[in-house]
């Protein structure tokens, strides 16, 4: 029953794999430069490569503990999907493969964006730039890969064509995979940012404001590991993080379109199953288009970069709007289906992502007020820097919590014809705006992967003793890259946001078809098969009147701010390591200052690997068994509260981490632009102290808590046949 369109998923897939290979080749023969920026990118390369294998050690350990409970599950107790084993270690693979692409990619680079910045800025920025765009393409095409792949398989072992309702099993299938998406991401992410960040403390704390000698300066012992961890944490973590995210929002809205269209005929239903991946696919080749309209001319300011690169992410995000009509029309003219008001919801997410992408750029770019507010107030000392960051990363949520309200609110009404009891129908129109949100993700990871590269390649540039205009070339490069890892950061997170609610409407339709097929003599079965999603919520007791739910809330705005306390403590203590490191090296190594001894890197390296693999697993491991716990004690109607608590206090509270991060961190750029003092300055150091605060802020725990928001639910989706069976049980 495959319809031609669907043919357009893997072929496009295969064609973001063939650009990313291109890009890759492409950026391998440009010049790495002198022998001494060779060995310093070599020294990155290898301790990256070494930590990402140790990481992978203990998520292989991992996975293989959690399949085995879940074929325990599915093939012991007949309590689980029998598929749920494979799809999990599946979604896990491709997520740690697109990560480690990406970073290998990365840690080539960056000599050669430096050595490219050497001639020219535009150069500098096509070279890191087209290097990001790997990590985006190589995300989106194995991310489809991965989808068409199990789509096909189930589509043979359950055909729709012969039963309807065989939609419903392949859709909350594939959904299982999200799971092993989002522990790998989880992983990455927390592990990347403990370890970057334990590091980057050690690095400026040690080094700038100690020994006064600059940032990425090859005297400190710090700085390779600094280097490295900007790979593991902001390309192979981020990496991952966006792959997640971008399988759920498909996945989501295919599972809603099946529930929302099943009645109607399996073709209709069909067609709204596929609707969002031939829309993905889509986005794949407008992104392409988009990666070839970056450049710049030199001696660009940062608004005229910062539009260098909004020119080709809006260009692919003007075609997506257009192209996307054209797919909703062909899919489903002459039905009932309201592809024009399904194609307004798209257009709504797409708009919610470039407001709180400009939302972001406003309250972290040094071209705008808030973050040169935040660069003032260093010039009464690290209080108030620090007063002012958080201050401005609170105000800063408002305009993204309002955006994100309204786009539910529009998306949920166009879909719906503004029929508010039309649920089906309104959460698909919600799901599917959260695809127009990531639809060009290809070029928007792009700009991501894009900052660390632009950061490694000003360090290799400082540590080679390159020129003072290369290095403002780089300088300038990489204060970009702070705001379009800030924008990134916006992005993953209001996509989280759209993406959560699409997944509570998929929990429930997991809910109901668990019911149907683990207990289908229970008396709530038959009414369940009836129903629509209203039912679903009345029969397993889902109000705000029931004390379940309420107590689930609380458990889950709790669970972020735990989530975000043991991973700032995490970083502390390894961090605690670091500087120790850093000041017994300059202590016990002489002629380190004076540049006649070389630094023990290997050292620094270990300390933030040991510490980022010791302190990576409880909080990871929480946010998997919460879900759990939640469900066999309270139920349905407590995991649904469980996971209302944890996208709401979530997703604000990663916003404020993620904004008062990013501007601490360019407020101290803008004064090492030479305003307010400069370099060495008071205001420096204090500026410095604020931008080490912010560190595990806008690099740990703040782009973790999205990861976080659905792990948690893809746990409580994967897990719903125990949660079921026990607490029947119990009744």
């Amino acid at each position: 029953m495959l319809n031609d369109l669907f043919w357009m998923v893997p072929a496009c897939s295969a064609l973001a794999l063939i650009f990313a290979w291109y890009f890759f080749r492409n950026m391998m023969k440009h010049d790495e430069g002198t022998d001494i920026m060779k060995k310093i990118a070599d020294h990155v390369r290898k301790g990256a490569m070494a930590y990402l294998k140790q990481q992978y050690k203990v998520v292989v350990i991992v996975f293989i503990v959690l399949s085995g409970i879940f074929a325990f599950l599915a093939y012991g107790l007949n309590i689980q999907n029998p598929f749920v084993p494979f799809a999990f270690i599946t979604g896990g693979f491709f997520s740690g493969l697109a990560g480690f692409f990406g970073m290998k990619t990365a840690t080539y680079a960056s000599s050669r964006a430096a050595f490219a910045a050497s001639k020219s800025l535009n150069d500098g920025l096509r070279v890191a730039f087209r290097s990001g765009a790997v990590m985006g393409l190589v995300v989106v095409g194995l991310a489809l890969l991965d989808i068409s792949i199990w789509f096909y398989i189930l589509n043979a072992i359950y055909p729709p064509s012969v039963d309807a309702n065989n939609l419903l099993i392949i859709t909350t299938t594939t959904l299982t995979f999200g799971m092993g998406a989002s522990t790998q991401a989880l992983f990455a992410r927390v592990g990347g940012g403990i370890y970057t960040k334990a590091a980057d403390v050690g690095a400026d704390l040690v080094g700038k404001v100690e020994a006064g000698i600059p940032e990425d300066d090859p005297r400190n012992p710090a700085t390779i590991a600094d280097n490295v961890g900007d790979n593991v944490g902001d390309v192979a973590g981020m990496g991952a993080d966006l792959y997640e995210s971008y399988c759920g929002s498909i996945l989501s809205t295919a599972a809603l379109g099946a529930a929302a269209f099943v009645s109607l005929g399996a073709d209709l239903a069909f067609r709204a199953v596929i609707a969002p991946m031939v829309i993905a696919a889509v986005g794949i080749i407008l992104s392409i288009l988009g990666i070839f309209f970056v450049r710049t001319r030199e001696g660009a300011s940062q608004k005229q970069l910062l539009r260098s690169l909004g020119f080709g992410v809006n260009s692919s995000a003007v075609l997506i709007a257009i192209m996307s009509w054209v797919v909703l029309w062909f899919l489903f003219r002459g039905t009932v289906f309201n592809y024009n008001g399904v194609w307004a919801s798209m257009i709504i997410g797409l708009l919610a992502g470039i407001g709180i992408g400009q939302s972001t750029e406003y309250f972290t770019s040094s071209s705008y007020r808030p973050t040169q507010r935040i660069a003032n107030a260093s010039q009464t000392g690290p209080a108030t820097v620090i007063i002012s960051g958080i201050g401005t990363g609170m105000i800063s949520v408002a305009i993204p919590v309002i955006i994100v309200g309204t786009a539910i609110i529009l998306a949920y009404g166009f879909s719906s014809s503004w029929n508010f009891t039309n649920f089906n129908m309104g959460l698909y129109g919600i799901a599917i705006s959260a695809v127009g949100m990531l639809s060009t993700l290809g070029i928007t990871l792009a700009t991501d992967a894009y900052g660390p590269i632009a950061d490694n390649a000003g360090g290799n540039a400082e540590m080679s003793h390159l020129g003072p205009e290369v290095r403002k070339r780089t300088d300038a490069l990489d204060s970009l890259g702070n705001t379009t890892a800030a924008t990134g950061k916006g992005f993953a997170i209001g996509s989280a946001a759209l993406t959560a609610l699409a997944l509570l409407a998929s929990f429930l339709e997991e809910a109901r078809q668990g019911m149907i097929h683990f207990h289908p003599e229970h008396p709530f079965t038959q009414e369940l098969i009836k129903g629509n999603m209203m039912d679903i919520l009345r029969l397993f007791d889902v109000t705000m009147m029931n004390p379940k739910v309420l107590v689930g809330v609380f458990i889950g705005a709790m669970a972020a701010f735990l989530f975000c306390g043991l991973t700032m403590n995490a970083v502390g203590r390894a961090a605690k390591s670091m500087v120790e490191e850093v000041r017994r090296q300059f202590r016990e190594i002489a002629g380190i200052l004076e540049g006649k001894a070389e630094p023990d890197y290997a050292r620094c390296v270990a300390i933030s690997t040991k510490g980022a693999q010791r302190e990576m697993l409880l909080p990871s491991l929480l946010a998997i068994s919460i879900p759990i716990i939640i469900g066999v004690i309270f139920g349905i109607a407590g995991v649904m509260g469980l996971l209302l608590g944890s996208i709401s206090s979530g997703f604000i509270l990663a916003i404020f981490m993620a904004n008062s991060g990013g501007a601490w961190d360019n407020a101290k750029k803008f004064i090492e632009e030479g305003n307010l003092g400069g370099k060495r300055s008071d205001p420096h150091k204090a500026a410095v102290v604020g931008d080490t605060v912010g560190d595990p802020f806008k690099d740990t725990s703040g782009p973790s808590l999205n990861i976080l928001i659905k792990l948690m639910t893809m746990v409580s989706i994967v897990m719903v046949g125990v949660t079921l069976t026990m607490n029947l049980i119990m009744m």
